[in-house]
């Protein structure tokens, strides 16, 4: 049944993309660095890298790892970075060595971090002066031998004042110390092909421990080259400005913030910590963004902020949305203050963007859009039978920009891809007629209500419509006589008081009644990931 009729929506955009068009992301990046050499390209906490000072720094960064480190190509460097000057610094470099950059979450616990650089086999890691303390734990039990520590200022002309590194941590060295190093040591080019792996992206582990998607070289420049091909009209050569409020250890900043708009000459302004609204403010109204990207729960607490009116949004061309669903009420509240409805799209891990919605598009629509160029989706029922138009079912996909796999892990392989090479995403979705794809939940989250599905993400959208709810988020807890029973968890807005039968009624009106929240929990806060993503599984500890 999979004939891509999503294509019959493309307009102009091409059913194909070359995903050879660069030898690799090296190739991609070096032409960056020389074309555009001479304009910012990153600021951060007041500081400003050029094009130029990314190449040269990332150069001393690489000749350190090769000659003082020893780093070959194919070796994996972690890299535990918050949003600071360092990050490209340290990628360019890894990535001119053809070493595997490692993304590690700067917030991770001990117990986490040990599992993600043994699983990765990482010798070498790049760590913020604030998680030292956490790689102190860990780092016997561990194959690291080399630690270079990053203050909040290092790549930047003036020191930064910030945490300090751990003092039971021995034998590291800064980063500024390794590119003085490095800067009397000649490089040695090396070969990179699109096969060679870029990225081990770690998963979340919501169902166990993390798994480490292996994205190549080719996966990323096919990814680029779709989500361009997608949207020529926000991706206007050195004219672009970006704010990257998503950390870029995320893989939406990743390839989108980072890799896509550097491609171009974008000016990119990087947020280090987003829950610090007033700071991320400050930095909207510097920078007057032509592009913002960011999660529902990012967009929602933006919106409510009384100083956005205070953002100047005349040249706000792009507002994206990506990560977990999102809410037509967060998009009109969005739309109101900064005139930019929020144009949806759908990616995980493992693969980067699935789906977007392409330039035509002037409204929001509730949908992650259609399928990129040079990519399959078949969506299965419970017995690999694909599903028909306008039926939910998971979300299998194939395309270049699919990973190859996981990381040394087999057995997750062998769950993870059908028996015809497509992933199994864990998402449920659901196509129109158009060829437009509805994320309509994870399948771990559904809730079976007397043997009917309930989907959380339908029971929030209709109760964040009721006055009063800021945010909310929905879960099953056991019932004797419907085995599941769905229970919200809201957050008010201040000063506002909810009558708990009329949320319920409100909901009634909205949905069958085996939706309908049977419990009401009030919260003063629901808990989030780094990206800001809702943690459901973390709520189930609430009820």
């Amino acid at each position: 049944m999979n004939n891509r009729h999503w294509t019959q929506s493309y307009g102009s955009v091409p059913a194909e993309i070359d995903p050879d068009r660069y030898r690799s992301v090296n190739e991609l990046l070096d032409g960056a660095m020389r074309h555009f050499a001479d304009k910012p390209a990153f600021h951060a906490n007041g500081q400003t890298l050029t094009y130029a000072d990314v190449d040269l720094q990332s150069t001393d960064f690489a000749a350190y790892l090769q000659h003082v480190v020893g780093v070959r190509k194919g070796d994996r460097v972690a890299v535990m970075l918050p949003n600071v000057l360092s990050f490209p610094v340290t990628f360019v470099g890894i990535t001119k060595v053809g070493a595997i950059q490692v993304n590690v979450n700067p917030q991770y616990t001990a117990r986490e971090l040990e599992h993600q650089l043994n699983d990765a086999g990482a010798r070498v890691i790049v760590v913020c002066n604030g998680s030292t303390s956490t790689l102190a734990e860990v780092i016997g039990k561990t194959s690291v031998t080399t630690v270079i520590t990053v203050g909040l200022g290092d790549c930047g002309k003036v020191a930064i004042p910030g945490p300090a590194v751990d003092a039971s941590l021995r034998g590291s060295i800064t980063l500024p110390a390794a590119l003085e190093a490095g800067g009397t040591l000649q490089l040695t080019p090396v070969s990179i092909s699109g096969d060679d792996v870029l990225f081990l992206q770690y998963t979340g582990g919501t169902t166990g421990l993390s798994k480490g998607a292996v994205l190549s070289h080719r996966n990323l420049i096919a990814n680029i080259e779709q989500f361009k091909a997608f949207s020529p009209k926000v991706l206007r050569v050195g004219e672009e400005v970006i704010v990257t409020a998503i950390p870029l250890y995320h893989v939406l900043a990743l390839m989108v913030n980072f890799l896509s708009y550097f491609s171009i000459g974008a000016e990119n302004w990087l947020v280090i910590n987003p829950r610090d609204v007033g700071a991320l403010i400050d930095v909207l109204e510097a920078a007057r963004p032509t592009v913002f990207i960011g999660v529902n729960t990012l967009y929602a607490g933006l919106a409510a902020h009384p100083r956005m009116i205070d953002v100047d949004w005349s040249r706000l061309r792009l507002s994206a949305g990506g990560g977990a669903a999102v809410l037509a009420t967060t998009s009109a509240r969005w739309k109101q203050v900064a005139g930019s409805f929020i144009r949806q799209g759908y990616g995980l891990s493992e693969s980067p963007i699935v789906s977007f919605n392409p330039d035509y598009i002037v409204e929001f629509n509730s949908t992650a859009g259609l399928p990129l160029p040079s990519t399959d989706i078949k969506l299965l029922d419970e017995d690999d039978v694909e599903v028909n138009i306008g039926e939910a079912g998971e979300i299998c996909i194939k395309g270049p920009q699919v990973m190859g796999g996981y990381w040394e892990n087999p057995e997750a392989n062998a769950k993870s891809f059908t028996s015809d090479g497509y992933f199994r995403t864990g998402d449920v979705g659901v196509f129109d007629r158009k060829g437009f794809l509805k994320i309509v939940d994870r399948k771990k989250d559904m809730v079976v209500v007397s043997g009917f599905k309930v989907y959380p993400n339908e029971v929030e959208a209709v109760a964040t419509t009721f006055p009063g709810v800021a945010e909310c988020a929905c879960v099953g807890i056991p019932d004797e006589k419907t085995g599941e029973a769905v229970k919200l968890f809201v957050v008010k807005a201040p000063a506002v008081e909810i009558d708990e039968a009329a949320l319920i009624a409100h909901c009634r009106a909205g949905m069958a009644g085996y939706k309908v929240p049977k419990f009401i929990g009030f919260v003063d806060a629901l808990p989030k990931s780094s990206v800001g993503k809702i943690m459901r599984r973390e709520m189930r500890n609430l009820t």
